[in-house]
């Protein structure tokens, strides 16, 4: 059975994504931001910088598995390394959608990257190993994942009428923005996380925190099967 803390962090983090609006995927572009990017013509790299830093700072599911996936490493040659791998797959798969025009169903690719949070968190309460006495390849793991949240934000770029002139330079710049928001979280994280692992009750409550991350990564992929099922017009019957 879960325990008290477990309980009761899960119930709080469950009722925080259920507050979020259905429509508020962790993925859609802002009006504000989709006005400026379908009205920019030519090489914006300073604002496409900025746009990507946004969405990588505003991301939680990015948040949430990145999180997930540092959650338990101390090494900083480690962290780089994960992070790295998650970097590659997010970047080829963002380029190669938008610039390469290769579409997918995006309710569906949100659907993975929900399941990524539940599959890092179950990870990390060594689940694979009790339950099937089996452990996946942490690496190639986050690597893959890293294709789906890329393809993310690709799915949602294709859906604004991006002009041609420019369109090279602005998405290699939205990527880099992105990367440095990336940077700029994981930083902010990894500094709480090394003042808590300081604190005698980490332990006890990583549980704690890796059910309610589970949690919330299911709560993000109901959200999407919901929203492809009111898409399709499977509401009433």
């Amino acid at each position: 059975m879960l325990s008290r803390a477990a309980l009761s962090v899960t119930i709080v983090l469950i009722m925080a994504a259920l507050l979020i609006p259905g429509s508020a995927s962790a993925h859609n572009v802002s009006k504000r931001d989709a006005s400026f990017v379908q009205s920019n013509e030519g090489a914006a790299i300073v604002p496409f910088i900025y746009l990507g830093a946004k969405h990588m700072v505003t991301g939680y599911d990015h948040l949430a598995f990145l999180v997930g996936v540092i959650f338990f490493l101390y090494r900083m040659k480690d962290i780089v390394l994960y992070v790295s791998l998650f970097t590659a797959g997010h970047s080829i798969t963002l380029l190669a959608g938008v610039l390469g025009g290769i579409h997918a169903n995006p309710f569906a690719i949100d659907a993975v990257i929900g399941l990524s949070v539940v599959y890092k968190a179950f990870d990390n309460m060594d689940g694979f190993r009790r339950l099937f006495s089996f452990q996946p390849n942490a690496k190639l793991a986050v690597l893959i994942f890293g294709l789906f949240h890329g393809f993310g934000l690709a799915t949602k770029l294709q859906d604004l009428d991006l002009a041609r002139n420019g369109l090279v330079t602005n998405i290699l710049s939205f990527n880099v923005g992105v990367e440095v928001g990336q940077v700029l979280a994981l930083t902010a994280v990894l500094i709480a996380l090394s003042i808590w692992r300081t604190r005698s009750g980490f332990f006890r409550y990583a549980l704690a925190t890796n059910t309610a991350l589970m949690a919330v990564g299911f709560v993000l992929v109901g959200y999407q099967i919901a929203g492809y099922l009111i898409s399709n017009g499977y509401n009433h019957g």
